[in-house]
């Protein structure tokens, strides 16, 4: 199997967060084919029931080249044209891992040793197995995360903070307006104020952004709204206590704002001779929390259509990926 039909076996395995089980099997059997000959090992570790990562080594990983297996709803499967693999996950990240199993191939064939593969479950949702991961480190100094990025290496990427705002009031007939007290309008003006608010820039990562992603509330057109609730999401360039101070500030005590989620902007390594980006979205490297090595982040593909109906990858940039990474294994391995 060459890369492209690598990936378009693993697209066809149908893996959302949390039925992860399928596609682990597949790569565990695939992996042990290549590991027997070589003398690699290959083994399964329990995340929940049901649900595992797939490490497979040879030697003490000292460079770990890792992604996930999980993807985001709904499924559909692969397809190709001329130029590029359609279907859920060809860029996010069925594409990745065949490309690492395709550069590991390479490696082993050269008698290179201290790699490793490791493959985790529910980074979509929660990093689950990324942080199972953190608490079973096996040496590694490096680890290559998998994630798309048009083959450039991530300077770094930026975070994440998520908080609740929840508005109340008190209902009333909409025709007596001056006897309730709007949930609505109060979110409304503290989420307008959340807007205007001016938030921090960094020289590499750039400005840190904002998104109201979800409100809800109100009982009927006919009744003012005793309740309204709505889901702000930043994206953060440094640890975000900065940006939390701004979002508190904003909302001035008129609703209740609850921080809900929080992970910090990463700065990642670098080498001589790749091109290199900035990502603005979150990966499995800060669950890692350094226990697999000093990050890199690196993957065939463009974030731009993952988690869309127009997710695919082009086949050049997978054949392409296959060569980088084990030229960033060789290199590592050396340094």
């Amino acid at each position: 199997m060459d890369v492209v039909a690598l990936t378009r076996a693993l697209i066809d395995i149908e893996s959302i967060t949390d039925n992860e089980e399928a596609v682990g099997e597949f790569l565990f059997q695939r992996l042990r084919e290549l590991a027997g000959p070589s003398g690699g090992q290959v083994e399964k570790i329990e995340v929940a029931p049901r649900r595992y990562n797939v490490l497979a080594h040879w030697g003490t990983p000292v460079v770990t080249l890792s992604t996930h297996m999980d993807t985001v709803p709904p499924f559909f499967p692969s397809r190709e044209d001329d130029t590029d693999v359609w279907g859920r996950g060809a860029c996010d990240t069925k594409g990745i891992i065949a490309s690492m199993i395709k550069a590991t191939e390479r490696l082993v064939a050269g008698n290179v040793a201290n790699h490793g593969l490791l493959f985790v479950v529910g980074e979509e949702r929660n990093s689950a197995g990324a942080e199972a991961a953190a608490k079973d480190p096996r040496g590694s100094k490096f680890i290559i995360n998998g994630e798309p990025t048009e083959n450039k290496l991530a300077l770094g990427t930026k975070g994440c903070l998520r908080f609740e705002v929840v508005a109340h009031g008190r209902m009333a007939h909409s025709a007596y307006p001056h006897l309730g007290d709007s949930a609505i309008n109060k979110l409304i003006d503290v989420l307008q104020s959340i807007r205007e608010s001016e938030l921090p820039v960094d020289p590499v990562l750039g400005p840190a952004t904002m998104n109201i992603g979800t409100i809800i509330g109100g009982r009927a057109p006919n009744v003012i709204p005793d309740y309204a609730k709505a889901e702000v999401m930043y994206r953060l360039i440094d640890g975000g206590d900065s940006t939390a101070e701004i979002a508190i500030a904003a909302n001035a005590g008129r609703a209740e704002i609850t921080e809900i989620l929080r992970i910090p902007a990463v700065r990642l390594g670098s080498l001589p001779g790749f091109d290199t980006d900035v990502m603005a979205y979150t990966t499995d490297i800060p669950a890692f929390d350094g226990a697999w090595g000093e990050p890199y982040l690196l993957g065939p593909g463009t974030i731009h259509v993952a988690h869309t109906s127009q997710e695919r990858v082009p086949k050049a940039q997978l054949h392409e990926a296959v060569g980088i990474y084990e030229q960033l294994v060789r290199r590592l391995l050396a340094a």
